[in-house]
């Protein structure tokens, strides 16, 4: 074999093997829930068929509070965000103006 088809089967062999390690190494990062990662809310599932068919075992997200899209692992399904006051507080919306 010529030295250069040798060089570039290596060359290309460790791309293919650095692409695949960073995968490994963000799908350990990424939440396994459906929450965002930004605000903690509960975020929708975004049909992205190029992502969907490339990486099947991600979750394209969205999260309409803050805006953020990008994927998670599938994982549990969390349920709606705790809305309630704390002890003694009284919401935002319902605050008295003086």
């Amino acid at each position: 074999m010529s030295d250069v088809v040798i060089f570039a089967v290596i060359f290309l062999g460790f791309f293919v093997l650095r692409a695949i390690a960073a995968t490994i190494v963000f799908y350990f990062l990424l939440p396994d829930s459906d929450r965002c990662p930004m605000c903690d809310e509960p975020t929708l599932r975004v049909k992205e068929p190029a992502w969907n068919l490339l990486l099947p075992w991600f979750r394209t997200s969205w999260c309409y509070r803050c805006g953020w899209e990008g994927l998670l692992r599938p994982g549990v399904v969390a349920g709606a965000a705790n809305t309630n006051s704390q002890a003694g507080q009284l919401p935002l919306s319902s605050k008295k103006s003086s």
